[in-house]
Formats: C-alpha cells, sequence, structure tokens
C-alpha cells in the first residue's frame, strides 16, 4: 500500500539525505537547472549526482500523489487514472511477449510498481534497476507487503554501468525513464548488451517532436519547467531517441507519438480546468493543498526545511507538462514515445 497520509509524506521527504542537510540539497539541486542558471552539460556530467538528489527529495511526493507507479498513461473514457496506469503496464508486457518464467529487467523503475504489476500479470521474474537507495529500500518494502519478494528483487546500480552479463535478459522495458540517461546511446547500448540475441526492449520515453522550436521563448520555458520537475539533463526529440536504439543495434519494430491519439489527453490529471474525486491530489486544488500542509509542516518542524521548495519545482512540473502536452495539441511540442525495439544479433 502506498503511503496515503500527511505524517508518511512528511516523514519521507529527502529520502536519504539528512533532514539537516535537505535545504543544502535542494540549493544544490537547483544549480544544475538553466531555469536557475544551470547549464546542460553540468547536468549531464553530474547526473548521477543531479538524479539521485532530485529521487530523494521528490519520491515521497510522487507516492502521495500517484502511488507506486510514477507514470502518465494512454487513457480511455470512462477509465480512472490507476486502471489505465495497470492497463498501460499489461500492454507493454504483452507487446514484449512475456510468458511464465523469463526473467525481465526495468531500467530506472521507481519504487517498484509497474515491475510488481507486470510480473503478477506474466508470472515472470523482474529485476528493477535503480540507482537511488532510497526508492530501493522503500520498493523492497513494498514487495514484502505485497508477497511477490520470490519474483521481484532490485540491484542498486547506474544503468550506464550495468552489472549484468551479457544476454543476461529475456527481455527489458523502461518506463519514463531512460529521459534520464545523459548519453541515450551509451544507455541503450548497455540495454543492448545485457539482452538476448533476438529478444526485445519496449520503452515509454519522454520526447519532443520536430516541431518544438527552440528560438521560441514559450516553447524554451516550458521544456526548462519539465527538466527541472522532473530531474532531466535534457528532453531529446523523436528522432534523436530513435537513432539512438538504431545506433546501438536495435531494430525499430513499432513506435508511436501516444500523446497524439489518446481518446483522453495524457496530461489530464494535472490539468488546471479538470476536477476528479478518484485522482484529487493530482488535481491543481489538490497540489494546491498539498503545498499548503507542506509549507505548514515545515514551518513546525515536522518537515525538513527545504521541502516547501521541493513542492515548489515539481508545481512547475506540473504547470510546464499541462502546457506542453496542450501544445502537442497544435503540433508544437510532445512529450511521449512509446516503442519496442528488437535485439538482432545472430
Amino acid at each position: 500500500m502506498s503511503k496515503s497520509g500527511t505524517l508518511d509524506l512528511a516523514s519521507g521527504l529527502g529520502g536519504k539525505i539528512n533532514k539537516e542537510e535537505v535545504k543544502s540539497a535542494v540549493d544544490e539541486y537547483e544549480k544544475y537547472h538553466g531555469y536557475y542558471g544551470g547549464k546542460e552539460e553540468a547536468r549531464k556530467s553530474n547526473y548521477t549526482d543531479m538524479v539521485n538528489k532530485y529521487y530523494d527529495l521528490a519520491t515521497s511526493f510522487y507516492e502521495y500523489g500517484w502511488g507506486e507507479s510514477f507514470h502518465f498513461a494512454h487513457r480511455w473514457n470512462g477509465e480512472s487514472l490507476r486502471e489505465s496506469i495497470k492497463r498501460h503496464e499489461h500492454f507493454l508486457a504483452l507487446q514484449l511477449g512475456l510468458k511464465p518464467g523469463m526473467k525481465v529487467l526495468d531500467v530506472g523503475c521507481g519504487i517498484g510498481g509497474p515491475l510488481r504489476e507486470i510480473s503478477r500479470f506474466s508470472s515472470t521474474s523482474v529485476i528493477g534497476l535503480n540507482n537511488n537507495e532510497y526508492q530501493i529500500t522503500r520498493g523492497k518494502e513494498l514487495n514484502r507487503l505485497a508477497g511477490v519478494s520470490g519474483t521481484c528483487d532490485f540491484v542498486k546500480a547506474d544503468f550506464m554501468k550495468m552489472p549484468f552479463e551479457d544476454n543476461a535478459f529475456d527481455a527489458i522495458y523502461a518506463i519514463e525513464a531512460t529521459c534520464h540517461a545523459p548519453d541515450a546511446v551509451g544507455c541503450y547500448k548497455e540495454i543492448y548488451r545485457v539482452l538476448k540475441p533476438g529478444q526485445c526492449f519496449a520503452v515509454y520515453e519522454w520526447c519532443i517532436t520536430d516541431h518544438y522550436d527552440p528560438n521560441n521563448a514559450t516553447h524554451k520555458r516550458i521544456k526548462d519547467e519539465i527538466e527541472l520537475g522532473n530531474g532531466l539533463p535534457d528532453i531529446r526529440s523523436t528522432r534523436q531517441c530513435l537513432q539512438a536504439v538504431k545506433d546501438a543495434g536495435f531494430e525499430v519494430v513499432w513506435d508511436r507519438d501516444l500523446a497524439e491519439d489518446c481518446p483522453l489527453p495524457w496530461y489530464l490529471p494535472l490539468d488546471p480546468s479538470r476536477f476528479s474525486l478518484s485522482s484529487f491530489r493530482l488535481t491543481s486544488v489538490g497540489r494546491m493543498i498539498t503545498h499548503t500542509m507542506v509549507k505548514a509542516l515545515e514551518y513546525v518542524g515536522l518537515a525538513p526545511q527545504g521541502s516547501e521548495r521541493v513542492s515548489n519545482f515539481l508545481e512547475k512540473a506540473a504547470e510546464g507538462l499541462v502546457e506542453g502536452g496542450k501544445k502537442s495539441s497544435r503540433r508544437c511540442t510532445s512529450f511521449w514515445l512509446g516503442s519496442l525495439f528488437q535485439n538482432k544479433s545472430p
């Protein structure tokens, strides 16, 4: 069960960072980003530190708002957010052709919501690769509570340098995670190396379309807000991502901009013009209440100093995602690609 109470949120803020050092960690994280004067190259060269700080600071907010699966989903009319997230994960398992007994790798697994769901749905063993100690600790506890510790586990490591032998996995997937990689080709090459020949890698990737204009101040601001609020060194284009997997050795089997054919907008849970009781904490009203609550918890000392600032940059991310998502319908920017690739090694 995900953390759902106010004190659960407060106790988890800062992750493994000493509570007295959360404020300085926020300072360091914000310095990495262009929105605060940082440089893209600094984010890429220090991505391990940047992403670890981000997830230490943001994970409790994510779990409080999203539950155990930290991703968006292609959503149908009449479908709740939770239902769409589960179906989205099941679709990925079906695309990979998962069968009982297969050994699967989840690259950048968060606290393991998708790996638990996919393992149960497909009767496979799933290893979650993650470089954040706090998320792994939390994920192992959730595995224990769900009774899946025998089939689901975690490995703490950098996905640019995986501690696995060649040809170790029957299938690999990543859900909105490899966007954190400083070098897409290098990341995909590692995935290719540890995937068995002839088997498949599926990914949901955040991208910008070719209609993104780097000289358009509004487009640039949206991109900066999303990078800041989501711990990203850069957002690559769809074309760059597809070329990167080809350069890594994969054959593209299927790809689609999932933002283009969503029956309901993918950013709907965050849209301030919409209201939902089932995902209330993600709505603008719910986020405002959470922000006020975090501010009060910080004031009385139950949440560490700097917690409100984390809430601030996450709110900026939500605003950027909604604005970018709405512009995608006008063919300006988009942030979502679903793809399936095959290792064609002999």
